[in-house]
């Protein structure tokens, strides 16, 4: 369904709502809430969360990283899910076979993550790796985007069996730039047709299939002087040229890469300016309240252009499906391999 909810999406302070939390997610600007590891023990304790959170306000969109690989907030309770750089490399040997792990993959995690209580992962990951970028690195499904696109479509695919929004990242492409953006700013000084024939590739395919993007915290010198998630040439590349019509969400207003726009309220101003319809604001609680107090002038409330709200199978039932438990085996399996 799509509805107007707040802009503001926030992190919680541990497994538990506290009196804070609970205050905090009655303001009206809020519309969303991110797990992170520290919220986590298992599967049964996250889909307790997430009811307790729609106890008091059941319109919030609920989220987490659970990408594969290195980046699984939910370890417990759950499928292990092999890292995107496994799938990209078992596609070299057998490109078909390959597709249909990626869609079952999808498949899988939209299904946990709904029995879980949450509406979405923010996945897939379709940076293309070029080799230099540690903080993608094995995140991504490799370093040829048309592989990258196939693959990621896939996985989109799966995703929408489930029931399941797909968002990508990091718009319009982290994989090529060694600096961090939790730790820095970072300038990539190529060509705007370079980052068409590459990094770009993804997302120009797959926009009219993705429900949400993210952009980067990553300024594209040849293009704008701002960080991509702060620009409306970029982000109105992505709405026109592109023709995406889903949510766009700020990468965590939080990180290094972010603080170029000012204050906690400055960038929350500047992201929204540029065409971001969710702010993230996490691992700084001091922020998130300037940035809610800061709504009063700002525009925080806006139609969520995502699907979600759907019927939430139970955890324990999935192992019933024959998908599920041929599936669950064989990620399983790989992620074994890809940490061996």
């Amino acid at each position: 369904m799509t509805q107007t909810i707040g802009s503001v999406m926030l992190d919680l302070e541990g497994t538990h709502l506290t009196k804070d939390d609970e205050r905090l997610l009655q303001h009206p600007a809020v519309g969303g809430v991110i797990l992170f590891a520290r919220n986590v023990v298992d599967g049964t304790q996250v889909r307790e969360l997430c009811a307790d959170i729609r106890r008091i306000r059941p319109e919030l969109l609920l989220s987490v990283d659970q990408e594969g690989g290195r980046v699984q907030r939910i370890q417990s309770g759950v499928t292990r899910l092999p890292s995107m750089a496994t799938l990209g490399g078992l596609y070299q040997e057998d490109p078909e076979t390959t597709l249909r792990i990626a869609k079952d993959a999808g498949w899988l995690l939209g299904m946990e993550m709904a029995a879980c209580g949450l509406d979405l992962s923010f996945a897939p990951v379709l940076d293309v790796d070029t080799g230099v970028s540690s903080v993608i690195g094995d995140r991504s499904f490799g370093a040829d985007p048309k592989r990258v696109a196939r693959l990621g479509e896939a996985f989109i695919h799966g995703l929408h069996e489930a029931g399941m929004a797909a968002v990508g990242k990091h718009f319009p492409g982290h994989g090529g730039i060694a600096a961090d953006s939790h730790l820095e700013l970072p300038v990539d000084e190529r060509s705007l047709d370079t980052l068409k024939a590459t990094d770009l590739v993804p997302f120009t395919h797959l926009a009219s299939q993705l429900d949400g993007i993210m952009p980067a915290h990553v300024v594209y010198s040849a293009f704008d002087s701002r960080p991509a998630g702060f620009s409306p040439s970029w982000l109105g590349m992505l709405r026109e040229s592109l023709g995406f019509k889903g949510c766009i969400f700020s990468d965590d207003l939080s990180m290094a890469g972010a603080h170029e726009a000012g204050s906690p309220s400055e960038r929350a101003r500047a992201a929204l300016d540029a065409g971001c319809d969710m702010l993230l604001v996490c691992n700084d609680r001091e922020a998130a309240v300037e940035v809610l107090e800061s709504c009063e002038s700002l525009d925080c409330r806006r139609a969520a252009k995502l699907r979600y709200g759907r019927a939430r199978p139970n955890l324990e039932a999935l192992t019933a499906l024959a998908r599920w438990r041929r599936t669950h085996a064989r990620l399983e399996a790989l992620a074994a391999e890809g940490s061996s």
